[in-house]
């Protein structure tokens, strides 16, 4: 009879949708390249970020110098691992000195050009957030924390039993890329030695991915932050390693998406957020309670965060983007162009984030660190 293919064709598309409710949704995977300065801080919020995403696999953590050195930004790391409950994600040691850029060179051109603000491992303070009733104000800090690359300060949250695995920062990124081929997204909120490393071994690696999240860059800041107002270009992930960020951004990523300065400065932690996440007993709401403390940006947790939910991002610029090698005095800045003024060749469109939902932001984060769950 007639109702008869009809019924087999309702029952069939039945059992198809049964079965896709009971088969979990694929878990999207991402490598982190981190500066993991720590405890605590924007840098180890943002790794728990992807961390404690229901929906991500973090397929192991690569670590390169920015912020602080490598060994040091590694037992944090490490530590955090353990405190957090993500003990079983593989850590990779990566380069511990930018391509080019040194710090001799980089305190010669000081006395030419100028200083920088923030030098990370190098040395200086760098900018913190004052809490007021109109919002916060930026300011310098004094202080100076300089010390030799493989020295180790001593570790407040205490030593790691973890070890980081043997592999190097570079290979580690090539494996896992090669073998989970256009399924994994590169994370990158430090300067970007290991990912110009990656890619200068094997040239396949950027177009074997899904794209990439960076941090960096800085297009036109609207703030008095003194390391942004009179610079508008500086962008320290961009400066203290310009050659790999060169390299990083003239590949063939399927996609790039850049956290600029512009829309990180519109985005503080505050004292109402830390007080947020202090409520939860989780481990994540504990270990952040304990160590962030301190007031900055939230660079890197709204570059992860905005991953995670693109629609957080309320603005963003699809410009050409590159970085200045020229060892003047701008040497490290971001360079931009549009389609009608851009070079020849090389350069490639990134997706530059310029505004942001901050409530909705502020929400997603919290709920990441307290375990409440947010996509």
């Amino acid at each position: 009879m007639p109702q008869y293919p009809t019924m087999r064709k309702l029952l069939l598309t039945l059992t198809l949708m049964i079965g896709a409710g009971l088969c979990p949704a694929q878990k999207r995977l991402v490598l982190i390249d981190q500066d993991g300065s720590g405890p605590g801080g924007s840098n180890q919020m943002a790794m728990l970020a992807l961390l404690q995403a229901p929906n991500v696999e973090v397929l192991g953590i690569t670590m390169v110098t920015g912020n602080a050195w490598r060994d040091e930004e590694t037992l944090h790391t490490l530590r955090m691992l353990e405190l957090t409950g993500h003990g079983n994600v593989p850590v990779a040691r990566g380069a511990v000195f930018p391509l080019v850029r040194t710090e001799r060179e980089t305190r010669l051109a000081a006395a030419l050009d100028g200083k920088v603000a923030w030098l990370g491992a190098w040395g200086e303070g760098q900018t913190t957030l004052v809490e007021t009733a109109g919002g916060v104000t930026p300011m310098t800090s004094g202080q100076f924390r300089e010390h030799g690359p493989y020295e180790i300060p001593p570790m407040p949250e205490g030593q790691p039993a973890l070890k980081a695995i043997d592999e190097d920062a570079a290979h580690f990124l090539v494996r896992q890329v090669r073998a989970h081929p256009h399924e994994v997204t590169i994370y990158a909120a430090g300067p970007m030695t290991n990912i110009a490393l990656a890619i200068s071994i094997d040239p396949q690696f950027a177009a074997l991915t899904r794209g990439i999240v960076l941090m960096g860059g800085s297009l036109n800041p609207e703030t008095d932050d003194p390391e942004f107002a009179t610079s508008p270009r500086h962008e320290f992930n961009f400066w203290f390693d310009p050659e790999a960020a060169h390299i990083v951004l003239r590949a063939d990523w399927p996609r790039v998406d850049v956290t600029t300065v512009d829309v990180s400065i519109k985005a503080p932690f505050t004292q109402q957020t830390l007080d947020e996440i202090s409520k939860a007993q989780t481990p994540v709401a504990k270990y952040i309670a304990a160590w962030s403390q301190d007031r900055y940006y939230m660079w890197d947790e709204l570059a992860a965060c905005a991953w995670l939910d693109p629609s957080l991002i309320a603005k963003e610029k699809v410009v050409y983007m590159d970085v200045d090698l020229s060892h003047g005095p701008s040497y490290g800045d971001t360079l931009t162009w549009t389609e009608k003024f851009k070079p020849a060749t090389g350069v490639r469109l990134v997706h530059a984030q310029v505004d942001l939902d901050l409530p909705r932001f502020q929400k997603m984060f919290v709920a990441l660190m307290t375990g409440a769950g947010a996509e």
